[in-house]
């Protein structure tokens, strides 16, 4: 009886994942095996997406871009996710200023873009009459890094909470009795601390590797894939191949790719670092 209630209980819940997440799925593994622009008659090709896929370069540029990408915002948001939880961790104003970090999580996408284009746009944007502003707008460099400051600027919040959530975890008489054996603060953050954050720290860093992988909404708020395709990530070479040039079968399949993709650096980064304990 108690196995057939909790399936009863549970059945809502698979439901909606096999109908909002399952079905979709596979309906994206069909529409990836078709020649279609969504308006002509789809016509089956087999496996010819994937094919080609893997012979065009701008799949690989943008490949190439999304890694830097990812590089550029994975590690900084790590670092600054642990090194705001420890300085935070136990002050009086501890509270007022994790939720003054985590308020740009919550501001809409868009409106948050539209703030930071006029708050950067070097040309009228108010920081730049205040200090100088890269030519964001005419570089690919500084382009990728306006991106970079947008989406930590956005998940910090997050970051620090997880981070601050698994030091209240840590028994405090384990940095007691290291100090007392005569550890430094440096010492005891080396081999008590951080290996104990390891869990917290996988966490984020696959999290962090999915929004980089299928980061696009700020690449399509703020840039546009610009200047010179310098910030074309694959989220965004996906939405332009599909919704601009008209391949949606050949966008799908770039879909499967980049799920594949996210799925493995995931797992990757997760048995590393299950690994290093």
């Amino acid at each position: 009886m108690g196995r057939n209630n909790a399936f009863w209980f549970a059945l809502p819940a698979v439901a909606s994942l096999g109908l909002f997440l399952l079905y979709p799925f596979l309906d994206v593994l069909r529409f990836s095996t078709w020649d279609w622009s969504g308006l002509s008659e789809p016509r089956v090709v087999g496996l010819e997406n994937y094919r080609d896929i893997l012979r065009d370069p701008d799949f690989y540029n943008s490949l190439r871009i999304t890694l830097v990408f990812g590089v550029m915002t994975l590690v900084p948001f790590v670092v600054l996710s642990i090194l705001l939880a420890l300085a935070l961790d136990g002050q009086p104003y501890e509270r007022p200023i994790k939720a003054l970090l985590f308020l740009p999580g919550l501001v809409t996408l868009g409106g948050a873009a539209v703030a930071w284009y006029t708050l950067f746009s070097p040309e009228y944007g108010a920081l730049a009459s205040l200090i100088p502003v890269p030519r964001w707008d005419q570089s690919p460099f500084w382009a990728l890094v306006l991106i970079m400051l947008f989406t930590i600027w956005r998940h910090i919040g997050y970051g620090v909470l997880v981070v601050s959530a698994r030091l209240k975890a840590i028994p405090k008489t384990l940095l007691e009795a290291a100090a007392v054996d005569g550890a430094t603060p440096a010492q005891s953050f080396r081999f008590i601390t951080l290996p104990l954050l390891r869990p917290a720290i996988t966490f984020l860093v696959v999290i962090g590797t999915v929004l980089t992988l299928q980061g696009y909404t700020a690449v399509f708020l703020l840039t546009r894939g610009g200047p010179f395709g310098g910030t074309e990530v694959l989220g965004y070479y996906l939405y332009k191949t599909g919704f601009e040039a008209g391949r949606l079968g050949y966008a799908a399949a770039l879909t499967v790719i980049i799920l594949l993709l996210t799925l493995a650096f995931a797992l990757a980064q997760a048995r590393l670092l299950r690994e290093e304990k």
